[in-house]
């Protein structure tokens, strides 16, 4: 096997875990709104207890992909819960943002209702709203201030004014929300209203005031929504206001395109019982699992969405781990047998370039990181000054790069550019004119 594939097949099989959820690559959480003292005034709407947080949740797909449903079954529940009970607004309030009528996101609390969605939020006659980030909302807003009525006390400034900076732009400047050009269809929901009567007795409704919704047999479908910002795509699934600490198990179905034909597939919360079509995401689950998320390190895990201080601990090193092979390094802990040579036997490779131990050597050298993605350094020890030559050779034995160095420095580092190089295994050469000395590098 020539040593690209090589690297390639080593590099593909560690890595793999990276790639098994390509098309959704995130989920976001807005911090929306925070509730102030004018906004607990108003009883209209239910009454909102002061300081509690309005967060919306986005998946963010790769662009193209369009977004069918979220749903929970029963091998993977759906699930969204808080330490605290969930706000709705007793007036006006609704399970599904599709259901309301743009006006009367300007009364009382309306605006801060907790809801699920497929993107949209709001209509008005042939218009539509989409739920959009506030750092993204360039329209202005028509949300809060002097575009609210005031509440039960009629507040001559309006409710929704609180300026609280962990949510970016205040909602009297960008109120997340923007135009469709054209809305979804066929809208289908089941497991959230009551069959006969329609009422909603779950957490998105307003009859009793809940700390959570789990089913497994729940969904709110529709014909497909991608995000109105299309190279970065994000689609709005839930609005949720508590002021509790907030939880969720979330499963989407998208369709996207498996090997040029679109193809419905299920990205669900948990990695047990994946069926055919259902690939897991850690995203989908919160609060997010922390560890190693470094692919670099031993310790890394897929399912880690973000970093533990100290869960890294041991660099991945790849070479030969055999301890009869003439190039036998005990710093490697990700053995490549092809990589080991003997005498006699060392893929076609210089036997004499590859292990200079055969040479009796005097002096070492270590390249780190290793592997690399970028730039690299080059640490000669030596009792003897002098000039150092180094050179860099490709698998193929071609050289790719040289310098030297002359210094009476008895420990030396040397950073060396490595951007010009491409994927793949290198030996790094070090000499003296005298005594020379090799490394094996990978560059990913």
């Amino acid at each position: 096997m020539e040593m690209k594939t090589l690297l390639t097949t080593i590099v593909l099989s560690i890595f793999a875990a990276h790639y098994t959820s390509a098309q959704l690559e995130k989920v976001i959480i807005e911090k929306y709104y925070v509730s102030d003292t004018n906004d607990a005034t108003d009883n209209l709407g239910g009454g909102i207890p002061e300081g509690s947080a309005t967060y919306r949740i986005y998946v963010d797909l790769k662009p193209g992909t369009i977004l069918k449903r979220v749903y929970g079954d029963a091998d993977h529940p759906f699930s969204i819960s808080s330490s605290e009970v969930f706000f709705n607004n007793a007036i006006d309030g609704q399970s599904f943002a599709k259901d309301f009528i743009r006006g009367r996101y300007l009364e009382n609390t309306v605006a801060l209702d907790t809801w699920l969605t497929l993107g949209q939020t709001a209509r008005q006659g042939t218009k539509y709203y989409y739920g959009i980030l506030k750092n993204q909302d360039t329209d202005g807003s028509f949300v809060g201030g002097v575009n609210n009525d005031g509440g039960s006390a009629m507040i001559s400034s309006g409710l929704l004014i609180n300026e609280d900076p962990t949510c970016g732009f205040p909602l009297t400047l960008a109120d997340g929300m923007d135009t469709l050009n054209s809305a979804p269809s066929n809208w289908q929901s089941n497991g959230v209203l009551d069959f006969f009567s329609g009422t909603d007795s779950t957490m998105f409704g307003s009859i009793v005031p809940q700390m959570g919704f789990e089913s497994n047999n729940f969904q709110l479908s529709c014909s497909g929504v991608s995000g109105t910002v299309l190279d970065s795509n994000q689609v709005i699934i839930a609005q949720l206001t508590t002021l509790g600490e907030l939880a969720f198990n979330i499963n989407i179905t998208v369709e996207e395109l498996v090997n040029g034909v679109p193809t419905l597939v299920n990205y669900v919360s948990q990695d047990t019982l994946l069926g055919a079509n259902e690939k897991y995401n850690p995203f989908l689950s919160y609060p997010y699992s922390c560890g190693c998320n470094n692919p670099n390190y031993l310790e890394y895990n897929s399912s880690f969405v973000c970093l533990e201080e100290g869960s890294c601990i041991t660099p991945i090193v790849f070479g030969c781990m055999d301890s009869l092979a003439c190039n036998y390094d005990p710093a490697v802990n990700i053995s490549v047998e092809a990589l080991c040579c003997y005498p006699g036997s060392c893929a076609g490779r210089n036997i004499e370039e590859v292990c200079p131990s055969l040479m009796g050597n005097e002096f070492d050298i270590m390249v780190y990181p290793n592997p690399t993605e970028s730039n690299i350094s080059l640490n000669i020890i030596s009792g003897i000054d002098g000039t150092w030559n180094y050179e860099i050779y490709s698998s193929y034995g071609a050289n790719m790069k040289s310098g030297s160095i002359t210094t009476s420095d008895l420990n030396i580092i040397v950073p060396i550019e490595t951007s010009e190089l491409v994927p793949g295994i290198y030996q790094m050469k070090v000499s003296n004119g005298v005594m020379s000395k090799h490394k094996l590098f990978i560059k990913i």
